[in-house]
Protein backbone atom coordinates (compact mmCIF):
# COMPACT_ATOMS: atom_id res chain seq x y z
CA UNK A 1 0.00 0.00 0.00
CA UNK A 2 0.89 3.55 -0.87
CA UNK A 3 1.18 4.85 2.65
CA UNK A 4 -0.38 8.93 3.44
CA UNK A 5 0.00 10.74 6.73
CA UNK A 6 -2.70 13.07 7.71
CA UNK A 7 -1.99 15.33 10.52
CA UNK A 8 -5.04 16.71 12.13
CA UNK A 9 -4.90 19.85 14.25
CA UNK A 10 -8.55 19.41 15.62
CA UNK A 11 -11.12 16.89 16.33
CA UNK A 12 -13.64 18.28 14.38
CA UNK A 13 -11.64 19.13 11.30
CA UNK A 14 -10.42 15.92 9.95
CA UNK A 15 -10.07 13.99 6.53
CA UNK A 16 -13.71 13.89 6.15
CA UNK A 17 -14.68 13.43 2.67
CA UNK A 18 -11.14 12.44 1.32
CA UNK A 19 -10.91 9.80 3.39
CA UNK A 20 -13.20 7.27 0.70
CA UNK A 21 -11.64 8.53 -1.79
CA UNK A 22 -8.48 8.06 -0.36
CA UNK A 23 -9.23 4.22 0.35
CA UNK A 24 -10.56 4.09 -2.84
CA UNK A 25 -7.33 5.24 -4.84
CA UNK A 26 -5.65 2.18 -3.10
CA UNK A 27 -3.64 5.05 -0.17
CA UNK A 28 -2.85 3.60 3.26
CA UNK A 29 -3.93 6.40 5.52
CA UNK A 30 -2.21 7.38 8.94
CA UNK A 31 -4.16 9.64 10.80
CA UNK A 32 -1.74 11.67 13.31
CA UNK A 33 -4.07 13.71 15.95
CA UNK A 34 -1.49 15.87 16.85
CA UNK A 35 -4.34 17.98 18.99
CA UNK A 36 -4.35 14.66 21.05
CA UNK A 37 -0.59 14.05 21.59
CA UNK A 38 0.20 11.98 18.77
CA UNK A 39 3.97 13.10 17.56
CA UNK A 40 4.55 14.68 14.45
CA UNK A 41 6.63 12.28 12.47
CA UNK A 42 9.96 13.70 11.10
CA UNK A 43 10.19 14.19 7.13
CA UNK A 44 11.48 11.01 6.32
CA UNK A 45 8.84 8.91 8.35
CA UNK A 46 5.46 10.19 6.78
CA UNK A 47 5.53 7.61 4.07
CA UNK A 48 4.50 8.32 0.35
CA UNK A 49 2.41 11.73 0.73
CA UNK A 50 1.21 14.04 3.45
CA UNK A 51 -1.58 16.03 4.23
CA UNK A 52 -1.88 18.87 6.80
CA UNK A 53 -5.49 20.08 7.98
CA UNK A 54 -6.93 22.78 9.32
CA UNK A 55 -8.02 23.54 12.37
CA UNK A 56 -9.10 26.44 14.87
CA UNK A 57 -5.92 27.80 15.92
CA UNK A 58 -3.36 30.95 14.09
CA UNK A 59 -0.21 29.50 12.34
CA UNK A 60 2.11 30.75 15.08
CA UNK A 61 -0.23 29.80 17.95
CA UNK A 62 2.26 28.01 19.62
CA UNK A 63 1.91 28.32 23.15
CA UNK A 64 -1.61 27.02 22.92
CA UNK A 65 -1.07 24.01 20.16
CA UNK A 66 2.94 23.62 20.77
CA UNK A 67 2.60 20.79 18.27
CA UNK A 68 2.66 23.91 15.12
CA UNK A 69 6.22 24.69 15.69
CA UNK A 70 6.97 20.83 14.49
CA UNK A 71 4.10 21.18 11.85
CA UNK A 72 6.20 24.10 10.33
CA UNK A 73 8.95 22.41 10.33
CA UNK A 74 7.62 19.48 8.92
CA UNK A 75 6.55 20.79 5.87
CA UNK A 76 9.87 22.96 5.82
CA UNK A 77 11.68 19.74 4.95
CA UNK A 78 9.22 17.48 3.32
CA UNK A 79 9.87 16.19 0.12
CA UNK A 80 6.81 13.99 -0.85
CA UNK A 81 3.80 15.02 -2.42
CA UNK A 82 2.08 17.43 0.48
CA UNK A 83 -1.36 18.95 0.58
CA UNK A 84 -2.25 21.69 3.27
CA UNK A 85 -5.68 22.75 3.74
CA UNK A 86 -7.26 26.08 4.87
CA UNK A 87 -4.71 26.16 8.68
CA UNK A 88 -2.73 23.50 6.65
CA UNK A 89 -2.28 25.71 3.70
CA UNK A 90 -0.94 28.57 5.87
CA UNK A 91 1.62 26.49 7.64
CA UNK A 92 3.03 25.84 4.51
CA UNK A 93 3.12 28.92 3.03
CA UNK A 94 4.64 30.33 6.34
CA UNK A 95 7.40 27.27 6.45
CA UNK A 96 8.21 28.18 3.56
CA UNK A 97 8.91 32.09 3.74
CA UNK A 98 5.49 33.32 3.19
CA UNK A 99 3.01 35.12 5.12
CA UNK A 100 0.35 34.94 7.26
CA UNK A 101 -2.63 37.76 8.65
CA UNK A 102 -4.14 36.57 11.84
CA UNK A 103 -7.83 38.53 11.07
CA UNK A 104 -6.94 39.84 8.02
CA UNK A 105 -8.79 43.06 7.69
CA UNK A 106 -11.53 41.51 5.00
CA UNK A 107 -13.05 39.06 7.41
CA UNK A 108 -14.87 36.29 7.86
CA UNK A 109 -15.10 34.20 4.66
CA UNK A 110 -17.31 31.51 5.60
CA UNK A 111 -19.69 29.26 3.10
CA UNK A 112 -19.08 28.48 -0.42
CA UNK A 113 -16.34 30.64 -2.32
CA UNK A 114 -15.72 31.42 -5.93
CA UNK A 115 -12.00 29.69 -6.54
CA UNK A 116 -10.77 31.90 -9.96
CA UNK A 117 -8.12 29.46 -11.16
CA UNK A 118 -5.02 31.25 -13.04
CA UNK A 119 -3.39 30.01 -16.25
CA UNK A 120 -0.43 28.77 -14.08
CA UNK A 121 -3.02 25.67 -13.01
CA UNK A 122 -4.07 24.35 -16.30
CA UNK A 123 -1.02 22.12 -16.61
CA UNK A 124 -1.09 21.71 -12.47
CA UNK A 125 -0.62 18.21 -12.16
CA UNK A 126 -2.85 18.28 -9.04
CA UNK A 127 -5.09 21.69 -9.16
CA UNK A 128 -5.36 21.09 -13.25
CA UNK A 129 -7.95 18.77 -13.19
CA UNK A 130 -9.84 20.92 -11.00
CA UNK A 131 -9.33 24.01 -13.16
CA UNK A 132 -10.58 21.96 -15.90
CA UNK A 133 -14.07 21.75 -14.46
CA UNK A 134 -13.95 25.80 -14.49
CA UNK A 135 -17.15 27.76 -15.43
CA UNK A 136 -16.84 30.76 -18.05
CA UNK A 137 -15.69 33.38 -15.16
CA UNK A 138 -12.45 30.20 -14.80
CA UNK A 139 -13.61 29.45 -11.19
CA UNK A 140 -15.34 26.57 -9.41
CA UNK A 141 -17.21 26.60 -5.89
CA UNK A 142 -15.81 25.49 -2.88
CA UNK A 143 -16.79 25.46 0.82
CA UNK A 144 -14.93 27.30 2.72
CA UNK A 145 -14.69 29.40 6.73
CA UNK A 146 -11.44 31.71 7.94
CA UNK A 147 -10.61 34.58 8.73
CA UNK A 148 -6.71 34.38 9.14
CA UNK A 149 -4.75 34.73 5.31
CA UNK A 150 -1.60 34.08 3.27
CA UNK A 151 -0.88 37.81 2.11
CA UNK A 152 2.92 36.75 0.80
CA UNK A 153 3.38 33.74 -0.81
CA UNK A 154 7.22 31.83 -0.56
CA UNK A 155 9.40 33.54 -3.09
CA UNK A 156 9.63 30.05 -5.39
CA UNK A 157 5.89 29.34 -5.06
CA UNK A 158 3.60 29.22 -8.24
CA UNK A 159 0.29 31.01 -7.93
CA UNK A 160 -2.96 29.31 -8.53
CA UNK A 161 -6.18 30.49 -7.57
CA UNK A 162 -7.86 33.31 -5.56
CA UNK A 163 -11.36 34.59 -4.55
CA UNK A 164 -12.34 37.85 -4.61
CA UNK A 165 -11.88 38.21 -0.94
CA UNK A 166 -8.73 36.66 -0.48
CA UNK A 167 -5.99 36.68 -3.33
CA UNK A 168 -3.82 33.18 -2.62
CA UNK A 169 -6.53 30.33 -2.30
CA UNK A 170 -4.46 28.41 -3.72
CA UNK A 171 -0.80 28.16 -4.62
CA UNK A 172 2.31 25.18 -5.00
CA UNK A 173 6.10 25.26 -3.47
CA UNK A 174 7.88 22.64 -4.82
CA UNK A 175 6.09 19.62 -4.18
CA UNK A 176 3.70 21.08 -2.02
CA UNK A 177 -0.01 22.23 -2.48
CA UNK A 178 -2.13 24.55 -0.26
CA UNK A 179 -5.62 25.31 -0.60
CA UNK A 180 -7.45 27.67 1.75
CA UNK A 181 -10.65 26.49 0.98
CA UNK A 182 -11.97 22.96 2.14
CA UNK A 183 -12.36 20.56 -0.61
CA UNK A 184 -12.18 17.66 1.75
CA UNK A 185 -15.33 18.61 4.30
CA UNK A 186 -18.89 17.83 4.38
CA UNK A 187 -21.40 20.57 4.50
CA UNK A 188 -22.28 19.03 7.97
CA UNK A 189 -18.54 20.31 9.09
CA UNK A 190 -18.76 23.35 7.89
CA UNK A 191 -22.08 24.20 9.09
CA UNK A 192 -20.55 22.76 12.90
CA UNK A 193 -17.86 25.37 12.67
CA UNK A 194 -20.19 28.45 11.24
CA UNK A 195 -22.89 27.09 13.97
CA UNK A 196 -20.16 27.70 16.84
CA UNK A 197 -19.02 31.24 14.93
CA UNK A 198 -21.26 34.76 15.67
CA UNK A 199 -20.02 35.79 12.37
CA UNK A 200 -21.36 32.68 10.83
CA UNK A 201 -24.56 30.97 9.68
CA UNK A 202 -25.24 27.50 9.71
CA UNK A 203 -28.58 27.35 7.74
CA UNK A 204 -26.79 30.31 5.05
CA UNK A 205 -23.93 27.45 5.06
CA UNK A 206 -26.09 24.88 4.34
CA UNK A 207 -28.60 26.97 1.69
CA UNK A 208 -25.02 28.30 -0.63
CA UNK A 209 -24.58 24.44 -0.74
CA UNK A 210 -27.40 23.08 -1.92
CA UNK A 211 -27.84 25.92 -4.74
CA UNK A 212 -24.09 24.15 -6.00
CA UNK A 213 -23.68 21.05 -4.30
CA UNK A 214 -23.40 18.64 -7.51
CA UNK A 215 -20.61 21.35 -8.67
CA UNK A 216 -19.28 21.53 -4.94
CA UNK A 217 -19.01 17.96 -4.61
CA UNK A 218 -17.01 17.30 -8.17
CA UNK A 219 -14.66 20.04 -7.57
CA UNK A 220 -13.42 18.71 -4.28
CA UNK A 221 -13.55 14.35 -5.48
CA UNK A 222 -11.32 15.42 -8.89
CA UNK A 223 -8.82 17.06 -6.24
CA UNK A 224 -8.44 14.22 -4.20
CA UNK A 225 -8.08 11.70 -6.70
CA UNK A 226 -5.82 14.40 -8.70
CA UNK A 227 -3.80 14.66 -5.05
CA UNK A 228 -3.72 10.43 -4.69
CA UNK A 229 -2.59 9.98 -8.37
CA UNK A 230 -0.28 12.21 -8.04
CA UNK A 231 1.37 10.72 -4.44
CA UNK A 232 0.97 7.18 -6.50
CA UNK A 233 3.08 8.15 -9.54
CA UNK A 234 5.76 9.68 -7.26
CA UNK A 235 6.02 6.71 -5.42
CA UNK A 236 5.93 4.53 -8.11
CA UNK A 237 8.68 6.90 -9.60
CA UNK A 238 10.89 6.18 -6.43
CA UNK A 239 10.46 2.38 -6.11
CA UNK A 240 11.81 1.95 -9.84
CA UNK A 241 15.06 4.36 -9.85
Amino acid sequence: MTLVTVVQSAPDVALDLFASRFAAAGLDVRVVAAHAGDAVPAPDEVGDGLVVLGGHHSVRDDEAAPWLAEVRALLAEVAVPTLGICLGAQLLAVARGGRVQVDAPPGLEGGVVDVRWRPEAADDPVLGPVAALADARHSTPALTMHRDAVVDLPARAVWLGSSQVYPYQAFRVGAAWGVQFHPESSVDSVAAWADADADASADGVRAAYAARAETIDAAGATLADAFAARVRAVAEQRVTV
